[in-house]
This record gives structure tokens, sequence and C-alpha cells, in this order.
């Protein structure tokens, strides 16, 4: 297998393992990927979860065209084979962190964009190259980029296929944090730490209410809102949290 999965103390860690090809994903390994992402997703013992690329050349470059290309060409497959792992058709209602290394592209990126939070090595470059080849990052990047930033930002990301730096991305907001590269691992590890220790139903209910209150109208979206935050409020996990606030303790989620 080339997509590992090691769940320890609540943080499950995916990594796409295939360094020698930077990280380019086989059909096969876009399986697994989705496959990874479910069991994340399903299995209560999971608080976090990390997605990193092996080795320092690449997070991800995407497919491997010489397998993916040939495929798409001949009508063998269906590119909404690949929604779980670009999850799209899969919510996973708790934290995702990204850590990036290398070369971040394609379908790598696209991968990334599905994720809530991202911190990136300083030397690591970004791309949507499909462009250039006659087509385009459908792999969510055409819902997802032109909301997650702005309008201008997005399109000249989309539309030139051209390499971008870490700190570019960080000014137009793809990415939350750039370190140095030696520094990437304990970064990503105290933010997933981080997040293990905050309540899971706020995590869950903050991950739906922006899954479904930004295209709603202004109205129902406060109604939508009201409801999401009442099911928050009267969690066990804010019973919890405000009676170690009121008892001066420090609260702990279980």
């Amino acid at each position: 297998m080339s997509i590992g999965y090691q769940l320890d103390d609540g943080i499950a860690r995916i990594c796409i393992d295939r360094p020698e090809k930077l990280n380019a994903l086989t059909l096969a390994m876009y399986d697994e990927l989705g496959a990874a992402f479910k069991s994340a997703a399903e299995d209560e013992r999971v608080r976090v979860v990390i997605l990193t690329g092996a080795g320092e050349r690449a997070f991800c470059v995407g497919a491997d065209l010489r397998e993916s290309i040939p495929a798409l060409a001949r009508n063998d497959i269906d590119i909404s084979a690949w929604d779980i792992a670009h999850l799209k058709s899969l919510n996973i209602d708790k934290p995702v962190v990204c850590a990036v290394n290398g070369l971040c592209m394609g379908g790598g990126f696209e991968i990334m964009l599905a994720t809530d939070l991202r911190i990136a090595a300083c030397t690591a470059q970004f791309s949507l190259p499909e462009v250039s080849l006659g087509i385009v990052p459908a792999g969510g990047t055409l819902v997802r980029l032109v909301r997650q930033i702005g309008f201008a930002a997005a399109m000249e990301i989309l539309m030139t296929g051209e390499r971008f730096s870490s700190e570019h991305l960080l000014r137009v907001g793809v990415l939350n944090r750039v370190v140095a590269p030696e520094h990437l691992a304990e970064a990503v590890a105290q933010l997933a730490d981080r997040l293990r220790r905050l309540s899971p139903t706020a995590l869950k209910v903050i991950k739906q209410a922006v899954r479904e209150l930004g295209d709603l109208p202004l109205q129902e979206a406060f109604r939508r809102e009201a409801v999401l935050g009442q099911l928050a409020f009267t969690s066990a996990d804010a019973r919890r949290g405000l009676a170690a606030f009121a008892e001066g303790r420090k609260v702990e989620y279980y």
C-alpha cells in the first residue's frame, strides 16, 4: 500500500507514500486515500486528521499521468470515482490538517484545498498546471478555490498554470502558516495536539455550519446557525466545558 494510515492518541496520520515518484497518485492510491479518509471519518477514536506526503521533495504532484490520462482518454474511468479522495462526497466532521513540503501540484493541490488547516514549508511550491495540458482541475477546485480566496487571486492560480511560492499562497489566503522545512512536522503536531484537546462537538458543529450556511439567504442562514448553535450549547461537551470554567479548572473532553 502507498497510503499510510496510523492512529495515535486520537490523531490519525494519513501519508501519501510514494516519494520516488513525488507522491504521484496511482488509480489504486486514489482508492486507498479515499478508504483512509473514510476510516478516519467513521472511527470515533479519531479527533484530528493529519494529511502529509512522504519525503522532502513533494507533498503530492497529483495523479500519475502516465496511468490516468490514457485511462481517461479511453473513457475507462469517471473522475467522480475520485470524489472520496478529494473529499467531495465524504464529510469528515473532525479537523483535517495538511502538512505541505516540496511540490504541491495538480491533484495534490486539490486535495490540500479539501483540508481545513494548512501549514507549508517555506520551500514548498504550488501549481495547478492542468490548463497547460488542455484539462481542468475538477477535483473540487473549480468550486472550492474561488470560495476560499478572492476572485482575482483564484483566477490567476487557475488560469495561468504558473508555480507559486508558499509566501504568495499565505498572502492570498490558501495557507494558514509557513514555516522552515525543519519545523514543519513540529508545527503540524502542535496544532493537531491543540485541536485534539478541544470539544469534538463544537468542532463538528463549526464544520457543519461552514458547509451549510455559506450559500443560504442571510435570514435563513441566521435561523440555521441558531439551530446548529443550540446543538453545541446543549451538548455534553458544553456542560463539561462550562462547569470546568466555573470551577476554574482545565477541561478535558473524552
